[in-house]
């Protein structure tokens, strides 16, 4: 058996890698062609934890936790012939699909980010399935994260995955309307389409994770040595809310909350999110409830000006000088939304698995103290910038939009 994970050099991707090899005697192929690294270099920001190579993760991992079953392949799933190459030698079992350009405001730059995101990210996808049926390889469960995002802000519990529609005294179950709010959300709606198509027409068996914004450093197995770390992004491209008002903490600026901040957003922590998917990605098919399972990777919903001053409360513990400022809103937004959100499948897969949010929080202002140099050498990457035609960026820039917090 052959279990395949891309976007292996990922925030996600990488532990999520790490955690299935470590539980498993099976081969474990890791797949990446180091776009993010590419992307943030782009927009002239790094990440605040220094990471090693795909490749020596790997020895990192075989040095320190004894993992022998973890490999990595470097490819494009943009290009059909590597994919079907992949799917030729590999034969996997089960696919983890993380890869993507995962950032809304990265695609809200302009047309070229905007077109970059969608075909990346969609015809990845459609690579991948469309490999499963042509390679005769429709009993592989193929797991993707897509986004919560998919969903927007309605103001009724939502769903996980269907919804029932009512018309002229007609009921029907339907898949949840897609409401993306930015080009990198859609391309996430359109996946779930295709996902559902992949399976009425050629049998693949599907679990489409509906991710949240996530939030931490480390996971079981990343603990183990700085080798293993993955990545973590701050900058207002690819730095989720979170992220970015740690890094503000760490760098003594102030957690910037626009308006009121009582809008409530789904997160989940790195290490219930690694959880869930090693779970999907080791189940038997006699475990899993149905062939097609949606399911809303969240295990809460938390108010921004919440995360603000639980932050604010955590970084006393070390010794950062923070405060907690509001100020005018950019974005059009309902600044009160009580997002309600249903996870009973998803809290149900982790089981007791569970990490705090502060907990979390701990987990990642301890991490920043340790290379807080690492930000304030990058601190104006706080705000957004404009990118020049030949893809670097032009500092203190304003953007064309201000989207919703990234996943």
């Amino acid at each position: 058996m052959t279990i395949l994970v891309t976007g292996g050099d990922g925030y996600i991707g990488w532990p999520t890698a790490l955690r299935i090899a470590d539980r498993t005697d099976e081969r474990v192929i890791s797949v990446d062609n180091y776009g993010r690294r590419r992307w943030v270099e782009e927009i002239g920001s790094q990440s605040a934890v220094p990471i090693t190579t795909p490749e020596e993760r790997v020895v990192a991992a075989s040095d320190q936790l004894g993992i022998t079953n973890l490999s990595f392949v470097r490819g494009d799933l943009v290009d059909r012939s590597f994919v079907d190459e992949l799917l030729s030698i590999h034969e996997p079992e089960t696919i983890v699909h993380v890869a993507a350009q995962p950032s809304a405001p990265y695609s809200q730059i302009n047309g070229d980010r905007a077109n970059y995101t969608q075909h990346n990210n969609l015809q990845s996808t459609r690579n991948l399935l469309w490999g499963l049926k042509e390679h005769g390889m429709t009993d592989t469960h193929f797991i993707e994260t897509t986004t919560t995002g998919v969903y927007g802000a309605p103001d009724f519990p939502i769903p996980e995955g269907g919804a029932t529609m009512e018309n002229e005294g007609k009921r029907d179950e339907v898949p949840f309307p897609a409401m993306a709010g930015s080009w990198y959300h859609l391309t996430k709606s359109h996946d779930a389409a295709n996902l559902r198509l992949a399976h009425k027409q050629f049998g693949v068996p599907i679990s489409d994770v509906r991710t949240a914004i996530i939030y931490g450093t480390e996971t079981e197995e990343t603990r183990a040595s700085d080798a293993l770390k993955t990545r973590f992004d701050f900058d207002y491209y690819f730095g989720t809310v979170v992220h970015r008002f740690c890094a503000q903490a760490a760098a003594g600026y102030p957690l910037t909350v626009y308006g009121k901040g009582e809008q409530r957003k789904p997160f989940a922590s790195l290490e219930d999110t690694v959880e869930g998917l090693a779970r999907l990605a080791l189940a038997d098919s006699a475990d899993r409830s149905d062939d097609f399972a949606v399911y809303n990777q969240v295990t809460r919903a938390i108010s921004i000006v919440e995360i603000a001053e639980t932050i604010d409360s955590v970084a006393a513990e070390f010794d950062f000088d923070t405060s907690v400022e509001h100020f005018e809103n950019p974005r059009e937004e309902d600044e009160t939304h009580a997002m309600e959100i249903e996870n009973d499948r998803y809290m149900s897969l982790i089981g007791d698995q569970r990490q705090t949010f502060e907990e979390g929080v701990r987990d990642v202002l301890e991490t920043l103290a340790r290379h807080s140099d690492r930000i304030e050498s990058h601190e104006d990457r706080f705000v957004p910038d404009v990118l020049l035609s030949d893809g670097t960026a032009e500092a203190n820039g304003e953007s064309d939009s201000v989207p919703a917090e990234s996943d």
